[in-house]
């Protein structure tokens, strides 16, 4: 990529890809000039269970059975019968529909709830992010946005990890945010393509031609 294209060279990765970017950064698999963080999984919500526990959890249920059995039965994450999807997502009715008009288009685009092996996998990746020097070592300029209220991936977990990280900053929606914030309302995602523009026009800027 760098070979067949001009600089500047950025990443902008959501959620599970956060988190992809961030461990191949660590890992020093790539070396983009600027990277942008969109509500990262650098931690899950495990609910009452502290992450180290629920990691246990996981592992032990891998080996009760087959471990590429459903964690849970519907949704990306466990919740009540009644529990509204969209509501995780995103405040905008009309961006989640439009999800759900692709999945009807192509079915397999809807790929449920995780497996027990999958969960296993993410705490396993979750926590090694945690190891002290991990993160220390990344140096790409890093542009992280979050939402408080996240219910998909901790908020809390996403802070510590800026406040490791040598060249990051950190934006933190509240209330008005899910965890979808590029798919939020006009006000959020608007807020949020403008930071990641003046971000990458300070950090990453084009060549003049």
């Amino acid at each position: 990529w760098r070979a067949r294209t001009p600089a500047p060279h950025v990443v902008i990765a959501h959620s599970m890809g956060g988190h992809l970017l961030l461990r191949a950064l660590a890992e020093r698999q790539v070396a983009p000039d600027a990277g942008v963080l969109v509500a990262p999984m650098l931690g899950l919500q495990s609910g009452p269970l502290p992450a180290r526990i629920a990691h246990i959890v996981a592992h032990m249920m891998t080996r009760i059975g087959s471990p590429a059995r459903l964690a849970w039965k519907v949704n990306e994450r466990p919740a009540g019968r009644n529990a509204s999807r969209e509501a995780f997502l995103t405040h905008d009715h009309g961006r989640y529909t439009d999800e759900l008009w692709w999945k009807a288009q192509k079915p397999e685009l809807a790929l449920g709830p995780p497996s027990w092996r999958w969960l296993a996998c993410a705490y396993d990746s979750t926590l090694a992010l945690e190891r002290p020097g991990v993160l220390e070592r990344v140096a790409t300029p890093l542009l992280i946005l979050a939402a408080a209220k996240d219910r998909l991936v901790d908020p809390a977990a996403i802070r510590r990890a800026a406040g490791r990280l040598p060249d990051a900053a950190l934006h933190v929606y509240g209330a008005e945010s899910a965890h979808e914030i590029l798919r939020e309302v006009d006000a959020v995602r608007d807020d949020a393509l403008g930071r990641i523009d003046a971000f990458l026009a300070a950090r990453a800027p084009a060549a003049a031609r």
